[in-house]
């Protein structure tokens, strides 16, 4: 039986260290900052990200060069028959796209998924793919499970400020001008390839409520009802420097799903650019067993 490895990159909210524990491969994601580059869990922590971030650095992210994933891959192969490399959404970043044509010289030794997550909801697509390797799948046939599964996860993000998006050219300055006005806050949608608009909420309290509501919708309509704990689904809570909100809002998901597990994580940073400190998100992931 072949021994495959999983790969994922940094914005899985993996970090190095988890994932020498957990046994996943993470290729770090490059910003440029002030005409410098940085390297996610690397040379730039999240502190340091947010400060700059603060501070109007000039930030903007790039795909992983060729270099350093075909340097990863040929080093993880030295010790694996195989490679299941899951990148962040196609939807996000052309780093799928890229890794998919590199892996064309591989030989079907490496398999580049196209599972369009992100996130709480990319790391446990790399949770789950290390089960299914367990379970003595190939690398092809993990990738083709895990596209399969694709949309049996969502993530809801309501915003803290719209500065971000009005920065990024996502939102026009009127846009942003009204809903600061009005201090609104946006939920944006990630389900599938895209990050949309959800709903808007006049408070934090409101933004929860839709959110809660959201994956509540999900769970009984896509993803097979709720059961008693642990259940047939994944809750993850993730956040832009907003950890103690976050805790809060685990005791939240808590009270209305006793006994789940919930995960915690920040979100990655090339999500973070866009929509600045602050924010809060939950996810589900469907179980793959």
């Amino acid at each position: 039986m072949a021994k495959v490895a999983v790969v994922t990159d940094s914005n899985s909210g993996i970090t190095q260290a988890a994932g020498k524990e957990l046994g996943v491969f993470v290729l770090p994601m490059p910003f440029m900052i002030g005409g410098e580059q940085y390297f996610e869990d690397i040379n730039l922590t999240q502190e340091e990200f947010y400060e700059k971030l603060k501070q109007g650095e000039n930030i903007s992210t790039s795909q992983p060069s060729p270099e350093a994933v075909t340097n990863l891959w040929n080093e993880v192969l030295k010790e694996y028959d195989e490679i299941v490399h899951i990148p962040m959404s196609s939807g996000l970043s052309g780093s799928c796209q890229s890794a998919a044509l590199l892996a064309e010289d591989y030989e079907g030794k490496v398999q580049v998924v196209n599972n369009q997550r992100i996130s709480v909801t990319q790391r446990q697509s790399a949770l789950d793919a290390l089960e299914l390797i367990g379970k003595g799948m190939s690398a092809k046939e993990v990738k083709d499970f895990l596209e399969a599964d694709k949309f049996n996860s969502s993530i809801y993000i309501m915003l803290d400020t719209l500065y971000y998006l009005k920065k990024g050219g996502r939102i026009t300055p009127a846009a942003a001008a009204i809903g600061t006005l009005l201090k609104l806050k946006p939920v944006l949608q990630i389900q599938g390839e895209k990050l949309d608009a959800f709903a808007k909420a006049r408070t934090t309290a409101q933004g929860k409520s839709i959110m809660m509501s959201a994956i509540k919708s999900d769970i009984e309509n896509r993803f097979g009802g709720i059961t008693p704990a642990p259940g047939g689904v994944w809750l993850q809570i993730a956040h832009t420097q907003n950890y103690e909100a976050a805790l809060a809002l685990k005791e939240e998901l808590l009270a209305e799903y006793p006994g789940y597990d919930v995960h915690i994580d920040p979100l990655s940073l090339s999500v973070a650019c866009h929509i600045g400190p602050g924010s809060l998100a939950i996810a589900v992931c469907k179980k793959i067993s």
